[in-house]
């Protein structure tokens, strides 16, 4: 009697281990699992630094003039009444005729 229930306690074991390693939702699922989030993760890295970005952008223009003045500066070139606009040609470029960084 012992005899038998070690055996039918040593398969269990083998069909539980089977199962863990080999089966579905095993180890090897797992591993695949984890490969595709960290894949996921390395492709919103740079997403996540674009967004932290545009809000502190956004905190900027909800708080202060100076963000929106040099938006609009450089957006749409407006000049105040008590300065002078002097266009300099290629002054914002470098030397491969881009804009300078």
């Amino acid at each position: 009697m012992l005899k038998w229930l070690a055996i039918v306690l040593i398969a269990l074991l083998a069909l539980l281990q089977y199962r863990l390693w080999l089966g579905e939702s095993g180890l090897r699922e797992l591993a695949e699992v984890r490969q595709r989030v960290a894949a996921l993760e390395a492709e919103n890295a740079p997403l996540r630094a674009r967004n932290a970005r545009l809000a502190a952008e956004v905190v900027d223009l909800k708080t202060g003039l100076d963000a929106i003045e040099e938006r609009a500066r450089s957006d749409v070139g407006m000049v105040r009444r008590d300065e002078q606009f002097f266009w300099v040609p290629d002054a914002g470029s470098d030397a491969r005729g881009g804009p300078a960084p």
